[in-house]
């Protein structure tokens, strides 16, 4: 017999106890068992009342203002290409040997400008040539000629009527050889003129696709010539774009309504500004019932020829109208999945995410056609820092116009609560 029976033969104590808990229900023996644990927490609960409770964190500061209302004049946003105003390939009219080059790869040429020399030895010998065969028909019609007045003084005494129009026959067929002979000196000196290519417009010529001391093929005969090089015209350049239905029948109706000529405004993908002005000259005579696009085509100034064609555009289109409009720092509109948000800001100093509709930016803000009315508080700043439904601080800002020569250079961030409005 071991210590503890024993203990327990000697108390019943233990026994007791056990026969105490199991007479028990269930949930008195988990009461029962977690008695200890609340006394512990009690037992902490009194040795840490004197304690200071951890003060909570102070509102986030946010800077709120009232939309911006302006008159903006609407447009709308297209995507495009530029392309040549004019473009040539330079193709020789007459075959032969290219024996000098007049052009630097890539430069600018003006009409008529030389650019190839073709051999002109064998075109010169045939000129010549046509030209001794005229000076023959030439000898031919006066001998003719005098026959014939010769005839005709002695038609009555000793030649026939018949002989005398033999010689009026032959005076017609001496003009007629003498006609051919000048044509064909006629021809034969194109043919020299042609030996030397020019250009055929002004703009910037592409490399050339022929060395001097090559043959090329003349396409004079009816046969393609052979390519030298490419010739585009830049100054003006076009820039074409593609149209839906819906913004084609937009402008057509605003025309039909006696609206002003549309502006074009141009930017390059490297360009923050729309630097680059046009106008509409072409609509397409049809859409594409695949796409249900229409062509449209625009004509740019391009004085330093600086445009080259394929390069891509986004470009804005005037409706040629005015509306007032809402506008906000584009820095707070924020993305809630596939919504556009403003944080707005209540009374109570609670912020409130609040879905908009935005449409382009104007002179450096984001227009919101809908979502905002101006009693609106947006919050413009601090509110990265705040989440959406809780309280803040409202410090009240504004949105500033400021000078153009300061909307050229990169834009501060806000430290003082106020938005800038680029443009007067």
């Amino acid at each position: 017999m071991n210590m503890e029976s024993r203990f327990e033969a000697r108390d019943g104590t233990r026994p007791r106890l056990r026969r105490i808990v199991s007479g028990l229900s269930r949930s008195q023996q988990i009461s029962l068992a977690a008695l200890p644990l609340a006394l512990l927490a009690g037992v902490v609960r009194f040795e840490s009342r004197g304690a200071p409770a951890p003060a909570a964190p102070p509102p986030v500061t946010v800077t709120v203002a009232s939309p911006l209302v302006r008159q903006v004049e609407e447009w709308d946003d297209y995507s495009g290409r530029f392309e040549a105003s004019k473009s040539v390939e330079v193709r020789p009219r007459v075959s032969g040997a290219i024996v000098a080059l007049h052009f630097t790869d890539g430069s600018i040429v003006h009409q008529g400008q030389l650019l190839f020399t073709i051999d002109p030895r064998p075109f010169v010998a045939a000129l010549n040539e046509a030209r001794a065969a005229a000076q023959g028909a030439r000898s031919d019609l006066a001998i003719a000629e005098t026959n014939y007045g010769r005839g005709l003084r002695l038609k009555d005494l000793a030649v026939s009527q018949s002989d005398v129009d033999q010689l009026r026959a032959k005076v017609q067929a001496a003009q007629a050889e003498l006609a051919a002979a000048d044509a064909r000196v006629q021809s034969r000196a194109l043919d020299v003129a042609f030996t030397q290519v020019r250009a055929p417009i002004t703009g910037r010529i592409s490399y050339r696709r022929i060395d001097p001391g090559n043959l090329v093929q003349g396409g004079g005969n009816g046969a393609e010539g052979t390519l030298l090089t490419t010739i585009n015209a830049l100054d003006p350049i076009y820039f074409t774009f593609d149209a839906s239905e819906a913004l084609f029948l937009k402008a057509r109706r605003a025309r039909e309504s006696g609206a002003a000529q549309s502006a074009v405004e141009i930017k390059l993908q490297d360009e923050a500004d729309y630097r680059w002005h046009g106008r509409l000259d072409f609509t397409d005579n049809g859409l594409d019932t695949h796409s249900g696009t229409i062509r449209l085509r625009a004509v740019v100034p391009n004085p330093t020829q600086f445009l080259t064609p394929g390069m891509f555009g986004n470009m804005r289109l005037s409706s040629g109208a005015t509306t007032p409009a809402l506008l906000v720092p584009d820095a707070a509109v924020q993305t809630d999945q596939a919504r556009k948000v403003v944080l707005v800001a209540g009374r109570d100093g609670n912020v409130t995410p609040r879905p908009v509709v935005l449409g382009p930016v104007v002179d450096g803000l984001r227009v919101v056609r809908s979502g905002l009315t101006t009693a609106d508080r947006v919050v413009i700043a601090g509110g990265q820092l705040v989440l959406p439904g809780a309280k803040a601080q409202i410090r009240p800002g504004k949105i500033l116009p400021v000078p153009a020569a300061a909307a050229a250079a990169p834009a501060p961030v806000p430290l003082n609560g106020e938005a800038t409005l680029i443009g007067n």
